[in-house]
Order: C-alpha cells, then sequence, then structure tokens
C-alpha cells in the first residue's frame, strides 16, 4: 500500500508500507493493504506507519483526513511532528 503524509507546507512522508494506525475522532483505527476505500476525520493523536511487520515510525498529529483509494492513503493534516 502506498502512504502519503501531507501538511499545507510539505510531504511528510511517502513510500509503501505495510500499514498505518490512524487517531480517528471516535477511535483509533488500521488501514492495511488493499482496505475497502474509505474517508474519515481524525484527530489529535499519534499516526503509526507499520513499514513492515517489525519496523514502525511515528508520527503527533492535531488532526485531519484520510482518504484510502485504489490501495493509497493520503493523510491530510495541519501540524505534525515526529514522535
Amino acid at each position: 500500500m502506498n502512504l502519503e503524509i501531507l501538511t499545507p507546507e510539505k510531504k511528510v512522508y511517502s513510500g509503501e508500507v505495510y500499514g498505518v494506525q490512524l487517531p480517528g475522532i471516535t477511535g483509533l483505527f488500521e488501514v492495511l493493504d488493499k482496505h475497502a476505500p474509505i474517508v474519515s476525520a481524525l484527530g489529535k493523536g499519534k499516526i503509526k506507519v507499520l513499514k513492515d511487520k517489525t519496523n514502525t515510525e511515528s508520527y503527533q498529529i492535531q488532526g485531519g483526513f484520510v482518504e484510502v483509494l485504489n490501495n493509497k492513503a493520503t493523510v491530510l493534516v495541519e501540524g505534525v511532528e515526529e514522535a
């Protein structure tokens, strides 16, 4: 699955991943390879990028949105910092 994390200023992350854990406004959820199409609002919290089954990378966000379509997840956020 391809993942992009974008802010209005820059591209924070772009690459192939195993999956991603996201802070939805009603709780955490996970998007894996070949996930059904979805658009969701994100709350304040931590995005956990699952590069493979053992390597991860985390980012703190202030909120935003995610769109999953055609095995690509695009995360649009206002503020982000590496956790």
